[in-house]
């Protein structure tokens, strides 16, 4: 199992985020399969007792776009659809898992699930991911980060 970069601000898989969630994932180079397994703890719940549906959807995502790793490619979410089958209980012993369904160019496509201890399917969900040039991404991203001073009155108009 991998463990989270500890440079990765990743709120999903990142080391990095002191209020992250620090998923880990193993490989299965056979089936060419990402398996997580875990427990969210109260701090990720919704309704009392019950996994909220955004971090459904966050676990689901990370599993999806782990695949591409199998292809050495870079990836960002283009589209992310959530089914919610049954209540995600809190502290429940949860495994998810993700797998390509196709490959079209720079588009793949994805599905996840996550099931219980005793196998039966929670959430799943099919994602669109687009490969990325991670070079170019990178330097989009620090000129965005270099250019992008807040005024104070724009910071003020936020926050109301």
């Amino acid at each position: 199992m991998t463990q989270p970069d500890p440079a990765n601000p990743c709120f999903g898989c990142g080391g990095a985020n002191a209020h992250g969630m620090k998923l880990a994932f193993e490989f299965d180079e056979t089936s060419q399969r990402v398996i997580g397994r875990f427990r969210l703890g109260p701090e990720y719940q919704g309704a009392t007792g019950f996994i909220h549906g955004g971090i459904i959807a966050t676990v689901l995502d990370e599993v999806m776009s782990k695949v591409s790793r199998f292809n050495n490619v870079h990836a960002v979410t283009a589209e992310l659809t959530v089914e919610y089958l049954r209540p995600v209980r809190v502290n429940e012993e949860l495994q998810s898992e993700g797998f390509a369904t196709r490959h079209d160019g720079r588009d793949l496509y994805r599905e996840g699930e996550i099931r219980n201890a005793k196998g039966v399917i929670l959430a799943r969900a099919r994602g669109h991911f687009v490969i990325i040039d991670p070079e170019r991404y990178n330097k989009k991203n620090q000129a965005s980060a270099e250019t992008s001073e807040v005024s104070p009155s724009a910071d003020r108009r936020a926050r109301s």
